[in-house]
């Protein structure tokens, strides 16, 4: 192979990370916008602020079953223009949330988001694997998976400014010139898939029957059905509990404004950096120790924002954010490994457990919240995290596996 065919390899590779990586930054600001606006939507749309949280709800709701779709469109017409289609469709949908003056109407613009919002997760993974050989493939997830944190953080923290300086539509008139820029970013870099051959028959529809055949394919397999669970029970308590920080944090001995109560979300850094480096340390220590760690982390992290003080919660988040973003870079990447075929629905199946598990954890811990405060919400985190450890102990000590979790096909 000659040096110029080598450097173009490398520049598609980077031009694909960097592209799926802006795609996600744009894709998870829109997402996680609203969990840093809680106090400007409530006012806005006279609503409490634990009932505002359901946003997220919904919108993850809908992202779920969206995310199965994407899987089996992308295989049929390809990654890159279900990718672009729906971002131009969420640019619109952002501009349509200007002229938004009922909350009902917000449940039900969100809603259309959610689906929307699915497709570069639902795809990218895939594309990575499609595009990147097996060296290249771990480090790209890990670079994807920190775009994502960055994109959550920037969301959140940009949702917190709009809340304490901006009305309604202006606030959203501001996220549709961010959603814009990004689009057309993405527009520019993503390159055309060289090694993903469609399979759409020309003036036929898209879809088939035997298209959904590769979800059951891989939920016949017992090691992921129970990566399934792990994603899906670790988001459930980390994205939520994060809602419900903020309205700790808002009153009283506390007392935070709308924008100061979204710093907590810079605790996510120490995601981003977990994400970043999960290859090496997946590499150096196996899956089954990292899984483990992680899970660790996530319960101490817990426990310790009982101290009530704001350097104990701020610490708590930190190492809960560490241990969250560990295994979820884990589990992403460990995923598309291990599919044979079929890779997009393997992702899809795993992230529509991921976004289902943020779907449920917010009424799951409202009740808890309404009961006994941020004490309860603790309580209720840490009953799901001990199944989730429970579900971790019985993948990595699966006899098939020789006590140690191999990421391989």
């Amino acid at each position: 192979m000659s040096t110029s065919n080598v450097c173009g390899q490398d520049t598609n590779e980077l031009r694909l990370i960097l592209s799926l990586s802006f795609a996600s930054m744009v894709i998870f600001i829109n997402l996680y916008l609203v969990q840093g606006m809680l106090p400007l939507i409530a006012d806005a749309f006279s609503v409490t602020k634990s009932h505002a949280t359901l946003l997220l709800s919904v919108t993850s709701f809908t992202m779920a079953f969206s995310l199965l779709l994407f899987a089996v469109l992308s295989d049929r017409v390809g990654r890159k223009k279900p990718i672009l289609v729906s971002l131009y469709l969420l640019v619109i949908l952002d501009f349509c949330a200007l002229f938004i003056t009922e909350f009902s109407q917000l449940v039900m613009l969100r809603m259309l988001q959610g689906a929307l919002l699915a497709s570069v997760p639902a795809m990218a993974m895939a594309y990575f694997k499609d595009e990147l050989g097996n060296n290249a493939l771990l480090k790209a997830g890990a670079i994807y998976i920190a775009a994502n944190s960055v994109g959550g953080i920037a969301g959140r923290l940009l949702g917190g400014a709009m809340a304490q300086y901006l009305d309604w539509q202006q606030a959203m008139a501001l996220l549709t010139g961010v959603s814009l820029i990004g689009t057309l970013i993405v527009s520019y870099l993503l390159p055309k898939s060289h090694f993903l051959k469609p399979e759409l028959e020309l003036g036929k529809w898209p879809l088939k029957k035997s298209d959904f055949k590769g979800f059951c394919y891989h939920l016949a397999d017992p090691k992921l059905r129970l990566m399934y669970l792990v994603g899906g029970l670790a988001f459930m308590v980390m994205v939520n509990q994060f809602s419900y920080i903020q309205l700790h944090l808002m009153d009283s001995p506390f007392n935070l404004g709308r924008f100061e109560v979204t710093l907590i979300f810079l605790c996510y850094l120490s995601g981003t950096y977990a994400s970043y480096r999960s290859a090496k340390w997946v590499a150096k220590q196996g899956v089954k120790r990292v899984f483990i760690y992680s899970v660790l982390a996530l319960l101490a992290g817990t426990l310790l924002t009982l101290a009530d003080h704001l350097t104990a919660i701020f610490m708590g988040f930190l190492i809960s954010a560490f241990g969250f973003f560990l295994i979820h870079s884990s589990c992403n990447a460990w995923v598309a490994y291990r599919a044979k075929e079929h890779r997009a629905k393997a992702t899809a199946l795993y992230l529509c457990s991921y976004y289902l598990g943020a779907a449920m954890g917010g009424p799951y811990l409202l009740p808890f919240w309404n009961l006994w405060g941020w004490q309860g919400v603790v309580l209720g985190s840490v009953i799901a995290l001990t199944i989730l450890a429970l579900v971790v102990l019985k993948l990595v000590n699966s006899k098939s596996q020789s006590g140690q979790l191999a990421l391989e096909s």
